[in-house]
């Protein structure tokens, strides 16, 4: 099963562009489609290709990349040991998991200078000291980043092809479904929410319509990404770190509480473990913009941050862990909104997930009250032009939005719109807008 992603437009631009001077780079967390995406490709858009899995190859093609004095030499044993033949300008070759053999990523220079074939290079922890180790990094790579399926690849995956389309002309004309409608699309979106954008898990609820079965698959990616991140930190700090997401969040701290959650006073010792998980992409930052203004990285706190899961399928398995497996009961509350459990955490999960992927960097900001120890806080901040756009994600309450009020007031120079990402249907209330939480990535 084949999901149709956004990104292989920008690979067919890449390809155009470029005409063999640049490889591309396919960035991404473990298993959300990148082998799959590039191999398909190739099959479409080449006469022949060569697929190399780095992780589970044999050791002859892995010593072809120690010495690239002789490529003629390579390209030959290549199409020897695969049984295909490559043509000039009309071949391409997949380096699948690069990270695996950093020689193979260091030829890159001296393969598109040699300018034969076209390559595409798919990799998780790509940055992680011991897969940089000793070997320059070629500057001759595209880089594009693969997401976990977003919200309108979902609905293609389940063959609802215009729905996306027809919900962002409603956004456009600054209108709403109707309550009705809305009730519809929420049951639908929280569908999404449940299972996730994860190719795997998304597979399996098509194929079976069996939550559970679902909960099992996400539940195995999870304990995949814990074993990636034992591997990187042998001290545990980055896998507690992971798991502790949904407790972080719930817990409404102003940051990520890291030192807490390790056991450990040394954040300068954590600062190198969280960067290779924000490498890893498995995990989201969302920094504190200490001077919210355009270039909110200029005036970002690194020690001030909160995480998030790529995928809010993940986020919800892990939330629920407490059980051998996630009970379809709990799936079908979730799924119809009647799970007592305050939910907000969720949303403003898949909000980060949905922005990110959308291509914004994630900012938020908190300031102390005047009167009072109540800390107020914006849950993501936009920069559009030479202004910023606060946003408040809420899954009740609604009405209630005084940190929004009192950051437009106090930074009204810098401000043009405004928004509540909510459960209900799209409305305008002066300069404030409520948006729908299946529009955020129109944002």
């Amino acid at each position: 099963m084949i999901f149709r992603r956004k990104l292989y437009n920008e690979m067919l631009k890449w390809k155009e562009d470029f005409d063999g001077s640049m490889a591309l780079l396919i960035k991404g967390a473990r298993r959300v489609g990148k082998s799959t995406l590039a191999e398909t490709f190739a099959k479409n858009e080449y006469k022949s290709f060569i697929a190399i899995d780095f992780a589970n190859c044999p050791k002859a093609v892995r010593e072809l990349f120690e010495d690239t004095s002789d490529l003629d030499y390579i390209f030959m044993r290549l199409q020897m040991i695969y049984g295909v033949e490559l043509y000039k300008r009309q071949s391409v070759l997949i380096f699948d998991e690069v990270q695996k053999c950093p020689e193979a990523r260091q030829a890159i220079k001296y393969l598109v200078k040699d300018g034969r074939y076209d390559y595409i290079e798919t990799g998780s922890l790509l940055s992680i000291r011991q897969n940089v180790k000793n070997i320059i990094i070629p500057s001759e790579e595209y880089s594009l980043c693969l997401y976990p399926l977003d919200y309108e690849e979902f609905n293609w995956a389940l063959g609802n092809d215009n729905y996306v389309t027809m919900l962002h002309r409603f956004f456009s004309m600054g209108k709403g479904l109707g309550d009705d409608g809305n009730r519809e699309e929420m049951k639908r979106f929280r569908l999404y929410m449940l299972i996730g954008g994860m190719p795997q898990a998304v597979k399996t609820y098509i194929e079976t319509n069996n939550m559970k079965r679902v909960d099992s698959v996400k539940r195995a990616i999870i304990d995949l990404y814990e074993q990636d991140f034992i591997k990187i930190d042998p001290t545990g700090y980055a896998s507690k770190m992971f798991m502790a997401i949904p407790a972080q969040l719930t817990g409404n701290y102003s940051r990520y509480q890291a030192t807490a959650v390790t056991d450990t006073t040394n954040f300068d010792r954590l600062r190198e473990t969280i960067y290779d998980m924000q490498d890893s992409m498995v995990v989201n930052l969302a920094y504190h913009a200490n001077d919210p203004h355009v270039g909110f990285a200029l005036h970002r706190s690194s020690d001030r941050f909160k995480m998030y899961l790529c995928d809010t399928g993940l986020f919800i398995t892990i939330a629920f862990m407490d059980k051998k497996f996630t009970e379809n009961i709990i799936y079908e509350k979730l799924l119809s909104d009647k799970l007592s459990a305050d939910l907000g955490y969720v949303y403003e999960n898949v909000v980060a997930q949905m922005l990110k992927a959308k291509g914004h960097e994630l900012y938020y900001y908190t300031w102390p009250s005047e009167t009072s120890n109540h800390l107020y806080e914006v849950d993501f901040l936009l920069s559009h032009g030479t202004k910023i756009q606060p946003i408040e994600v809420k899954s009740s309450g609604y009405k209630a939005h005084k940190s929004l009020d009192l950051f437009c007031e106090k930074f009204s120079s810098r401000v043009n719109k405004r928004y509540i990402i909510y459960t209900k249907d799209f409305r305008k209330e002066g300069e404030l807008t409520y948006l729908p939480v299946y529009m955020t990535s129109f944002l």
